[in-house]
């Protein structure tokens, strides 16, 4: 896998290394960005692959400990850890990987707010081993009671997708949604009465909150999306935030987990960016009829075909949930054809890199 290290896409003076994806065998979504500036090591997580994908577990868990090890190089060379949210395929605790953070300025999903109970818990985990091994003190030393803050209601940032014509599908979604509102308000709830985490350093090292932010280093333009759902509205899965870092005129966006994008408003963003190399995570299709319904795939489907039409992209690297479908590229099948008809290239991470995916031809 050294491939992942010497094979850059490189665009002005940006340089992505596709360090690991799903495609090359465990879930992962990881990359390495390096401007005159700046290098960005994003995503630092790992984690196996499904039960149902069909491969023997102990060959999930070499690829996985393959994945950490090719991250865990990438970030000798990184001034800098991006962590888009709290899933362990995007994120590998201090406990297991020091090496990792040790001396880097981590730029971070906020913990304290438009996060679910899972990654809150998760968030604390991770920033308590972070004083722990790092600065020899607890979490509690850097907590403070909760700051005032303005919850609004997240389904009016979207007014395409809240805009759409669901058809036969729609009562359904007004059901979903109702229930994701109350799921909405208990968390809102835990944001306003629990302790928050203060940003703060440890030796060589610092925690920042990136979400909403922008971050200018020399001649290098980070900005980070404000909180943006984890695949459909009022999705349970919580919260991710993206990243889009502009050099010298080249421009690169990573999505994290938008699964498509599923929201038609975050495929708008995506043509509105309009970057020169797009990092996108794709459906989770293999999902299909469970976690994700028919109804949702094609809004995925018919937002893809969207970024295709009105971007002038020519490198979209879609990879991570999409690989675990062992069918992807039939059922992806429009977007494919999108892509040829466009002279776009829309591949995954290993077929940029040349390498074979885990199952082979046998797919």
């Amino acid at each position: 896998m050294w491939r992942s290290l010497i094979k850059p896409i490189s665009i002005g003076k940006i340089k992505v290394y596709l360090l690991w994806f799903d495609s090359m065998g465990a879930k992962s979504s990881s990359i390495l960005i390096e401007t005159p500036d700046v290098k960005i090591l994003v995503d630092p997580g790992a984690a196996e692959l499904q039960p149902g994908y069909p491969l023997a577990p102990e060959e999930k868990k070499k690829l996985r400990q393959k994945a950490l090890g090719i991250i865990k190089k990438a970030a000798k060379k990184a001034d800098i850890v991006f962590i888009s949210h709290y899933h362990y395929d995007h994120h590998t605790l201090p406990s297991e990987l020091s090496e990792i953070y040790e001396g880097k300025k981590l730029w971070i999903k906020d913990p304290n707010g438009w996060i679910n109970k899972s990654q809150w818990e998760r968030a604390r985990l991770f920033l308590n081993q972070i004083c722990e091994i790092f600065a020899g003190k607890m979490i509690e030393q850097v907590l403070q009671s909760p700051k005032k803050m303005e919850i609004t209601d997240p389904l009016k940032d979207l007014p395409l997708a809240m805009g759409k014509d669901f058809g036969d599908y729609a009562p359904r979604r007004e059901e979903l949604l109702t229930k994701g509102k109350a799921w909405f308000e208990e968390l809102a709830a835990l944001w306003k009465g629990e302790f928050w985490v203060n940003p703060f350093a440890f030796g060589t090292g610092e925690v920042f909150f990136a979400d909403g932010k922008e971050v200018k280093l020399g001649s290098t333009m980070v900005r980070f999306s404000p909180p943006l759902f984890h695949g459909v509205e009022l999705d349970q899965l919580g919260w991710v935030i993206g990243m889009v870092l502009k050099c010298q005129g080249a421009k690169i966006l990573y999505s994290s987990d938008l699964q498509g994008p599923i929201i038609e408003d975050y495929a708008d963003w995506i043509v509105k960016e309009n970057p020169d190399i797009l990092i996108l995570d794709g459906p989770a299709t293999y999902l299909l009829g469970y976690m994700l319904n028919q109804a949702n795939f094609r809004r995925t489907i018919l937002n893809l075909n969207s970024i295709l039409q009105n971007t002038s992209t020519q490198i979209i690297i879609c990879d991570h949930h999409l690989p675990r479908d062992i069918h992807f590229k039939e059922r992806m099948a429009k977007v494919y054809d999108m892509a040829k008809e466009k002279g776009k290239t829309f591949i995954t991470a290993a077929e940029w890199l040349g390498l074979e995916t885990p199952m082979g031809e046998s797919r």
